[in-house]
């Protein structure tokens, strides 16, 4: 089992294109810890921002009656994908991974599958 911040370095070394990364608590909207990002990219506003896409996705699925778990969310910009995955694991309840690629350099499979295998083993 990894802890937190060994996963998200895994995050920014072996998923190619990956340029920041975080583990998110959507009840609050707090990063509980952050990786990457840039002056130009606030990491910790970008994690906050995301957390009313996940209670709104959420929400939508309830009044839609949907008995279904989201998996992954990916949002697509020009130049980069968002990609967000909530942790399945015990004790992970209520939190995702947020990672940023940049489009250009990113295979989203790839990204998808190991993100997956980071979030599995991921100890939180």
């Amino acid at each position: 089992m990894a802890n937190l911040e060994t996963s998200l370095k895994e995050c920014l070394s072996a998923i190619d294109g990956a340029t920041a990364a975080a583990l998110v608590d959507y009840t609050s909207g707090m990063a509980l810890g952050t990786l990457g990002g840039t002056k130009d990219f606030n990491l910790e506003v970008a994690a906050a921002g995301n957390t009313d896409v996940v209670r709104a996705k959420l929400r939508t699925m309830e009044h839609l009656g949907l008995n279904e778990e989201i998996e992954d969310i990916l949002i697509t910009l020009n130049s980069q994908y968002h990609m967000i995955r909530l942790l399945k694991s015990r004790g992970g309840n209520g939190l995702f991974l947020y990672l940023v690629l940049d489009s250009s350099r990113a295979n989203l499979a790839m990204a998808r599958h190991q993100l997956r295998r980071i979030e599995s083993e991921l100890e939180v």
